[in-house]
């Protein structure tokens, strides 16, 4: 976990962002902090060449338009003749037709090598109805890591189900990552920077499943140091202190306060 995480701060992966307005700056600084470069080309005109010259492909559609998704569909398809790892982050798929059609028409159309979401987009991804509340999760009613494994069996790619506790899976072997704080709940986009951030982790790793556990594992033991400097303060004292703690987490702290494991899968 750490030689990947000391990696990306040594390699400096370019990840290739076409997200949503919300989130654009935050995400780009977050990316910063950690050590990566960040690039926001949503223009159809140049996304497939940006794809294909970047580390990785991150495809957010929380503010979807008939023009970004088209961008979406030639950068993907861009990065996949290049090797390119593409993560995309269903947000609010379940919340109307044409946002579940979206994700459905880009999972069809561009092989993911990660999706990453709550537990409502996964399975509106997948075709099961879960509540979903705008682009919020609702209260998940089944089995999380049941449906992770589905999704993963079903979508092919590596799924990441985050909540209270973070399920990873690729069909055979799946981690459940407990670093995080509820606090992260509270800061428009940091399910979308995370999803950003394990972008720039498989950006520098080939093992994807190791990647992204070693990107949920930073970004939760990053939220935890900045939730205990802030504690009392709010969300707007976190939000820029999470900012900090994404430039100072060290292999030390990983080592010190990880806390993950496998629960299904071989050695």
């Amino acid at each position: 976990m750490c030689e990947t995480f000391e990696k990306v701060r040594k390699v400096n992966p370019l990840v290739h962002n076409i997200t949503n307005t919300v989130v654009t700056n935050f995400t780009a600084n977050g990316l910063l902090a950690l050590g990566a470069s960040p690039v926001m080309a949503n223009a159809k005109e140049e996304a497939a060449d940006m794809a294909k010259i970047a580390s990785s492909l991150v495809l957010n559609i929380g503010t979807l338009t008939p023009q970004t998704v088209e961008a979406m569909l030639l950068a993907g398809k861009s990065a996949n003749e290049h090797d390119v790892p593409v993560i995309f982050d269903p947000v609010g798929a379940g919340a109307t037709p044409y946002r579940t059609e979206t994700a459905q028409k880009l999972m069809n159309q561009v092989k993911v090598s990660v999706i990453r979401g709550n537990a409502a987009e996964i399975a509106n991804v997948v075709g099961e109805n879960w509540e979903i509340k705008g682009v919020d999760g609702g209260n998940a009613k089944g089995n999380v890591t049941d449906l992770a494994i589905t999704a993963a069996d079903k979508l092919n790619c590596i799924v990441v189900i985050t909540g209270k506790e973070d399920i990873v899976s690729d069909g055979k072997n799946t981690y459940s990552v407990a670093n995080g704080h509820s606090i992260l709940t509270k800061v428009t986009g940091t399910g979308c920077l995370l999803t950003s951030v394990i972008g720039a982790f498989a950006g520098v790793e080939k093992n994807l499943i190791q990647a992204t556990v070693a990107a949920l594992t930073y970004y939760g033991v990053a939220a935890e140091k900045a939730a205990n400097k802030t504690a009392e303060l709010g969300p707007g004292s976190f939000q820029i202190e999470f900012l900090n703690q994404l430039s100072l987490v060290s292999s030390e702290d990983l080592n010190l306060y990880a806390s993950f494991k496998k629960i299904s899968g071989g050695m």
